[in-house]
């Protein structure tokens, strides 16, 4: 099931996942409980995934450009169409930006995913706040 009704859901799991993009490539690879990576922070079979917060640091001293995108394939192949959340957003050096928040929250399912592009290897942290319903 590609997108379950949420009207009568069994159970609603908050989570936190982040990553540190060590590449200026599309990442989708988000570590998740301390050890486990989510693909883009892809659903499991059965459930939904609600956003409910990404926020982005610079750990660096200089800005570097931020990009989160949304896209129909977990594995963002060539020809995917994206949605941006944020796109090319310079995050100022040793500073932290919102993305979104339980404001502009948005929901993930079964067929989509999120990745995100850091403009310097090794210089932007990631964290997505993310409800898993079920």
């Amino acid at each position: 099931m590609a997108n379950p009704n949420i009207v009568n859901v069994t159970s609603i799991y908050g989570n936190t996942a982040y990553v540190v993009p060590s590449t200026t490539a599309n990442t989708t690879s988000w570590t998740y409980n301390g050890s486990s990576s989510l693909t883009g922070l892809t659903p499991a079979t059965n459930s939904v995934n609600r956003i409910t917060g990404i926020v982005v640091a610079n750990t660096t001293g200089s800005a570097v450009a931020a990009t989160v995108a949304i896209a129909n394939n977990p594995t963002f192949a060539s020809g995917t169409v994206f949605t941006y959340p944020a796109y090319q957003i310079s995050v100022p050096a040793n500073a932290s930006l919102i993305i979104t928040d339980k404001t502009t929250d948005f929901y993930i399912t079964e067929n989509q995913s999120v990745a995100v592009v850091s403009g310097t290897a090794n210089a932007l942290t990631f964290t997505a706040t993310f409800e898993v319903i079920s």
